[in-house]
Parts: C-alpha cells; structure tokens; sequence
C-alpha cells in the first residue's frame, strides 16, 4: 500500500511538473506568431484581392460582350379580354387600313392578329480600337494592385518592428526582475555581514532595513511590469493568457557594425511612384473618353406568334440578323472628361511632391538609425567597464559596510549607481536592437 501511493505521488508530481513548464518563443516564432494574428495584415491581403478584382472587371471590357435578350406578349382585346382568338383591329386606325379595304374589296374590320407574341434574340459587341480608354484604364489598376501588395509589405514591416519591440520589451522586463532581485539579495547579504560581527551600529541597520523594504517594493513593482509586459506579447502573438513564457533569445553582449550606405529604395517610396504613375494612366483613360470607339456587331433576333402559346411554333416565325462595324463618337459632355483628367493630373502631381517629401525625411531616419547603432555600440564596452568597476566598488564598500567600516548611507549610493548602471546597461542594448530594426524595416 506504501508503495502504491509513493508511485501515485510521484505520477501527480509529474503531471504537475509538467503543466508548470514554461512554453519558450523564440524572436523569429514570436514576429511569426504575431504576423499571423494582425488584423492590419488580413485587410491589406483584403485590399491585394480588391484591386486584384477590379482589373478583371476592367480587363472584361476587352473581350466579347453577348447580350441575350427574350420576350413573351398576351395582347388583351379589350372589348372580350378572355376571347383567346386575337384581337380586333378597328377601321379608325386609320387610312391605310381603309385604303387597304377599297383596294381588296374586303372586309378589315375583323381582321385579327394573333395574341401571344414571343421575341428573342442575341447580340455581339467586340471592342477593336478605344484610343486607349481600355488601354490605359488598365494601367492605371496594374499600378493600384502594385501599391496595394507594396502597401501590405510596409504593413508587414511596420507589424514585425512593433512585434520585435514587445519581444525585447517583455524580456527587458525579465532582466529588470533580475537586477531588482540581485540589488535585494545585495542588500540582504550586506545587512547579514553587518549583524555578524557582532552589536550593529543603530543608524547603519535601520538604514539597511529601509533600503530592503525598498529595494521589496522595487523587486514587485517590475514583476507587475514583467507580468503586463508578457501578457501584451500573448495577446498579441495569439497565445493563451495563462501560459508562461521563456524568452529563449538573450540581449547580445556584442554587435557587428553596420556601414553607413546610402537608402537607394524603400515600400514607401514605391508606394507613392506606384500611385503617380496610377493617376497618370487615369487621366489618359479620362482624355480617351472624348475619343471614337470602334467595335464589331452583330445580332440575330426571332420572332413567332400564335393564338395560343401550344402552338406558336408549329409555323415558322421571322428570323433577321445582320453584323458590321460601328463607330461611336461622342459629340458633348459639358467638359466633363477634360475635368476629371485635370482632377488625376493634380493628384498626380501631390503625389509626386509626397513622393519628393518622403524620400527626404525616410532617408534621415534610415541615417539617424545608423547612426544611433553605431554611437551605442561604440559607447557599449565602455558602459560594460564602468558596470563592472561599479560592482567592484558595491563589492569593497559591502565588505566595508560589514565590518562598520563605513555607513549605510554611502553603501546606498553605491548600490545606486550600481543599478543605474545595470539598468543603462540594457537599456543600451535595447536601443541597438530597436535601431537594427528600424534598419530593417526601411531597407531590409
């Protein structure tokens, strides 16, 4: 029976062993995650079909146009609406009815005519010459579809930055915990080499009791930051609230340098060309407007009639069909072609000054972020040194604390900069790695 619930112990151990493991993301699995989860990314693949969509609807005025078209009639005589015979035509129609009685000699007066009628037909139109209309209507949408997959490129550039920050912001988060926990254990271990050499100095141990509280409430103020940090990141990664997470890539303690180059292209750059070029076509398509259309067309159209609907085919009905060319030309239109090309002339021009703008100030920031990278990474082994002197200054100064050597108050300021410096430290890092980002999302 021991044996039993010592097995039972060790399996329920297990299993909550298990449950306990933390789920570790990677920076690649977590940019990934979250690019799969943005909203702004599905709309920007919505627009690529949109525009995807409306050059078919364009390209569809190229081809063959066939229009089917079919008709049934039930002439009503209206002094014997249920006669089913015809219908009556009065002499009062007119004088070619009653001149056509006084050449026959017969009587029109009852002629009838059959009351269901049944006419249908089909017609072509092929488009041959627009004078560009079609043409350059279709331009025009091959450059929106450009703008909107290049759009959806910037989209995912500017989603992958944003997932990078909350990464190496929820793991900054992890290392402040850690030198919050550090700076407490220090003051921790300060206070037990001051109690052990025997009677503490009243002031010195109050002062190392207060600074514990402290450094307590520090240590629980950035785990509440760590725990909103990694809940922002699973929220947005699309990963269960209640999973722990263990950030597997580490700040690096080294970084390559990055050579200044020149910003030659970027989404945005070509965004905006995508749209100049965009409005231009448009405008041509609005001018074509004003010109010819020449197409070939044809149609074949059939009629039958009968007194009643079960035998209206048993005669032969009248058949007609023709084709040829046609020439359509509009003649006036109030200016209206001529106004809405000047409207797509002007916002090709704003586009062309946006264009002319954005180069300048994307090329500053692409400059300013190379520049920013290499001033921190050229200060980083120097900002190393002075942490590592300042935590062999904490060192001298805690041995000196604990032999009464020297006060609280001068052990505090020196764990002071020591956290200030651990604290700058990373946050150095941090905007090296935020700076290679903004890198890459305009010049990746």
């Amino acid at each position: 029976m021991r044996k039993l619930k010592f097995i039972c112990a060790v399996l329920c151990g297990g299993l909550i062993a298990n449950n306990a493991v933390a789920m570790d993301l990677s920076l690649n699995d977590a940019v990934n995650k979250i690019i799969a989860e943005s909203n702004d990314i599905k709309k920007a693949e919505a627009n690529v079909k949109k525009a995807e969509a409306s050059l078919d609807a364009v390209n569809a005025n190229r081809w063959v146009n066939v229009t089917a078209n079919a008709s049934y009639m039930n002439l009503v005589d209206v002094t014997n609406p249920t006669s089913d015979q015809g219908i009556k035509l009065p002499p009062e129609l007119g004088g070619l009815l009653a001149q056509a009685a006084q050449n026959t000699g017969n009587d029109l007066t009852n002629l009838q005519i059959p009351d269901n009628l049944l006419m249908a037909g089909v017609s072509i139109t092929q488009p041959i010459y627009t004078f560009g209309k079609i043409g350059n209507a279709v331009d025009s949408t091959r450059s929106a579809i450009k703008m909107s997959k290049t759009s959806k490129e910037i989209t995912r550039r500017e989603v992958a930055y944003s997932a990078a920050d909350l990464y190496w912001t929820a793991k900054m988060t992890d290392e402040i915990v850690k030198l919050a926990q550090q700076d407490l254990n220090n003051a921790k271990v300060s206070k037990s080499k001051l109690t052990a050499t025997g009677r503490a100095n009243r002031g010195n141990l109050v002062k190392i009791e207060t600074d514990i509280a402290s450094k307590e409430i520090n240590l629980s103020d950035a785990e509440f930051n760590r725990d909103t940090a990694h809940r922002m990141l699973k929220i947005f990664a699309g990963i269960d609230i209640d999973e722990e997470l263990n950030l597997t890539d580490n700040f690096p303690s080294e970084f390559e340098n990055i050579a200044d180059k020149k910003l030659t292209s970027t989404p945005q750059w070509e965004v905006l060309q995508e749209q100049v070029n965009m409005y231009e076509a448009k405008a041509s398509s609005q001018r074509a407007n004003g010109y010819p259309t020449l197409a070939a067309v044809g149609a074949y159209n059939f009629m039958t009639m009968g007194n009643d609907v079960g035998h209206m085919f048993e005669k032969s009905g009248s058949q007609g069909a023709y084709w040829g060319l046609a020439l359509s030309v509009p003649v006036f239109t109030g200016g209206l072609n001529r106004a809405n090309a000047t409207v797509d002339v002007m916002n090709a021009e704003a586009a062309r000054q946006d264009l002319d703008k954005t180069k300048k100030l994307t090329t500053e920031q692409y400059n300013t972020a190379i520049r920013q990278y290499n001033h921190l990474r050229d200060n980083l082994e120097n900002m190393q040194n002075a942490r590592d002197l300042a935590a062999k200054a904490y060192k001298f100064s805690q041995d000196r604390f604990g032999a009464g050597q020297t006060s609280a108050v001068e052990l505090a300021e020196v764990a002071s900069g020591l956290y200030q410096l651990d604290m700058a430290l990373l946050n150095a890092k941090y905007k090296i790695l935020m700076s290679m980002e903004s890198i890459k999302k305009l010049d990746e």
